[in-house]
């Protein structure tokens, strides 16, 4: 029996719930399906740091990097200075790990409600591809005269041909495995960034030679949002760079229901991957089992569905459409109709 080597970082807040409603539905899909789980959990986040002063050393990430995957719950502290825990923990397990890919599926299930008038599950259902360890995330940039009338501020976006190309070609190969409508968008902005997002067309139309089955377009990241709202149905796969799709991926997450609803994956396709819902730590809902756990659900289905187990991954997915379906009033923290372990039950009932 093939066995997985998990990596499950809790982290803060409701994370610590919602990660244990997801490894709930992990292991009744390894149950039915053949395969076995070894998990490993980590203390990382907002209580180590406090007790330690310890943020994330390199042997901690040495221990996540032999896993075969990492799922993660939330990681934001009330009484941590917000960008510390951020910055030290995911920004450095995306960077360090070499997690060059944000994967980021925008799709509305049939009784989620969306923002959006008219629109339904047809018409919500593309997938964002995000540059995650280039561009303005880099920290590239520095003061001048600080503290003084005369301050300047650089923050420089970092682009290279190779962090560019292999993020591009990622979102190729996503488009024609998901083979849907096999349409590439590069969003970005020509006009203005004229240094970088030269870079990314210029490759992206010579990548695109080589893809001749895929369709190609290219639109500004403000039209983009625009036609998120009104015509999302227009999108089947859209590419970015690390800033712009740290944006729409957030408007993609309201359209598509909530942060409730919402997972994402940080890909290496080479090495280990880190899965997490959208969400943050919500620490006004700890330990009142009111929290919406569906998204760290799905994040858990995606991980198996990068590990190879799709069929199992399938299955979460269907078991999640049907609860939202028969059972679950709404997305929202304490208006499900359910509390948060009694969701995890609901998902784990229709495996």
């Amino acid at each position: 029996m093939k066995e997985y080597k998990i990596g499950v970082i809790p982290g803060d807040g409701t994370g610590l719930e919602v990660v244990d409603e997801s490894v709930k539905v992990l292991k009744a899909a390894a149950a039915k399906y053949g395969f076995g789980l070894a998990l490993e959990y980590y203390d990382f986040g907002g209580e180590r740091y406090l007790k330690t002063g310890v943020v994330l050393e390199d042997a901690d990430i040495e221990k996540v990097r032999g896993k075969d995957a990492i799922l993660l719950g939330a990681i934001g502290h009330p009484e941590v200075k917000p960008g510390i825990l951020e910055k030290g923990i995911l920004l450095n397990l995306r960077f360090t790990l070499d997690q060059y890919i944000n994967l980021r599926p925008v799709k509305l299930y049939e009784g989620v409600d969306t923002p959006l008038k008219d629109k339904g599950p047809n018409d919500i259902d593309f997938v964002v591809i995000r540059e995650n360890t280039e561009g303005l995330y880099t920290g590239a940039g520095g003061f001048l005269k600080k503290g003084t009338p005369d301050e300047v501020a650089i923050q420089e976006s970092i682009n290279t041909r190779k962090g560019v190309e292999r993020c591009l070609r990622f979102a190729f190969e996503y488009t024609r495995k998901r083979n849907m409508r096999k349409k590439l968008t590069l969003c970005g902005k020509t006009n203005v960034l004229t240094y970088a997002f030269n870079l990314w067309e210029r490759a992206f139309y010579e990548i695109a030679a080589e893809y001749p089955d895929i369709q190609t377009d290219y639109a500004h990241v403000d039209a983009t949002c625009m036609w998120m709202v009104k015509n999302p149905e227009f999108f089947d796969v859209i590419v970015t760079d690390n800033i712009f799709g740290d944006i729409i991926t957030d408007l993609g997450a309201v359209i598509q229901g909530g942060m409730g609803i919402a997972a994402g994956g940080n890909i290496n396709p080479e090495g280990v991957s880190m899965y997490e819902p959208i969400g943050g730590s919500a620490p006004k809902y700890t330990g009142k089992n009111v929290i919406n756990p569906l998204a760290a659900i799905a994040a858990g289905q995606m991980m198996l569905e990068q590990l190879g187990e799709t069929a199992a991954a399938a299955a979460i997915e269907k078991a999640i459409m049907k609860a939202i379906k028969n059972n679950i009033k709404s997305m929202s923290a304490g208006k499900m109709g359910y509390g948060t372990r009694e969701v995890g039950d609901l998902i784990v009932s229709y495996l």
